[in-house]
C-alpha cells in the first residue's frame, strides 16, 4: 500500500484553522468533521467503520509495534472519529467492535515473565491494549502471542499456526479482557478523572490492584492483559449515587 506512517500537515486538505500554530490533533479533528482529511486516511476510516473485528498482526519491535503500524494508529485513530473525552474506554466510539493483537516476539516467553529480564509482558501490553484499543472503546480480546518463532524448530512453528487457525474459528464467541469501567472514576476535570475515593477504601484489603495500570500500589493482577478472567468484584463496584456524581 505504501502507507505513510508520518502524521503531518499533508493529512489535512484545504485551509488550516490556525496556520500560524499547527496542532495536528485539532486540525485533523476539524478536517474529519468537514471531510478534509487525505484520501488514504478516509479509506482506512471506511475500513474501520465496516469492520466488526480488527486483527493487528505484527512482529513486536522494541516492546511495541513497528513504525508503519504506529503511524497507522497516529493517523487513522483521529480525534472525533475514534475517541473523545466523553466517548472513551467502555463508553468509547468503537464499543461494539472487537480488536486483538496477534504478534511474534524475538525473545522467549521466559524473558517476559515478571521475573524475566524484559519484565512482565502484561506491563508491555498495557499501553497498546488499554491506552489505544480500549481507549477507543474496542472490546479487546486476549492477545495471540507467538513466542520467539525464529528460534523454534519447524514443527513448533507449525503448531503455533495450527493453534492460531483453531482459535480463529471461535474468536467471535470469546469474552474480552477485563478493564476497569469508567464508571469507577470521577469523570470530571475537578475530580481529575481519578478513582472514586470510596472505591479505593473498599479495595484496601484486596491482594491485587484493579488492573495492570490501576495497581493502587498493590501487586499487579496476574496476567491481566494476557488472559480472560471471570468478572470479579472490582468491576461490579458502583460509583456514588447521582447526586454525588459531578457532571462534565
Amino acid at each position: 500500500m505504501n502507507f505513510s506512517p508520518s502524521a503531518t500537515v499533508r493529512d489535512v486538505t484545504g485551509q488550516l484553522r490556525n496556520p500560524e500554530h499547527f496542532c495536528y490533533g485539532d486540525e485533523s479533528m476539524w478536517a474529519w468533521e468537514e471531510g478534509r482529511l487525505s484520501d488514504d486516511i478516509k479509506e482506512e476510516h471506511r475500513k474501520v467503520e465496516e469492520a466488526e473485528l480488527i486483527i493487528f498482526q505484527f512482529p513486536m519491535y522494541w516492546f511495541s509495534v513497528p513504525a508503519i503500524l504506529k503511524g497507522w494508529l497516529d493517523r487513522v485513530l483521529t480525534q472525533g472519529f475514534a475517541f473523545s473525552l466523553v466517548k472513551m474506554y467502555n463508553n468509547g466510539i468503537f464499543k461494539d467492535k472487537k480488536a486483538i493483537l496477534s504478534f511474534s516476539t524475538g525473545a522467549p516467553e521466559s524473558m517476559f515473565l515478571p521475573d524475566g529480564i524484559n519484565g512482565d509482558m502484561n506491563v508491555t501490553l498495557w499501553p497498546l491494549q488499554n491506552g489505544v484499543l480500549h481507549f477507543c472503546g474496542f472490546q479487546v480480546l486476549a492477545p495471540q502471542i507467538f513466542w520467539a518463532p525464529t528460534f523454534c524448530p519447524p514443527q513448533v512453528r507449525k503448531a503455533m499456526l495450527e493453534g492460531w487457525r483453531a482459535r480463529l474459528g471461535g474468536l467471535w464467541e470469546e469474552a474480552p479482557l477485563t478493564f476497569a469501567p469508567s464508571e469507577l472514576f470521577d469523570l470530571s476535570f475537578t475530580g481529575g478523572y481519578r478513582l472514586w475515593p470510596h472505591l479505593k477504601e473498599e479495595r484496601s484489603g484486596e491482594p491485587y490492584g484493579i488492573t495492570t495500570g490501576h495497581h493502587l500500589g498493590k501487586p499487579l493482577p496476574p496476567n491481566n492483559q494476557i488472559k480472560v478472567t471471570p468478572q470479579d468484584d472490582q468491576t461490579r463496584a458502583t460509583p456514588p449515587d447521582d447526586h454525588a456524581h459531578p457532571k462534565n
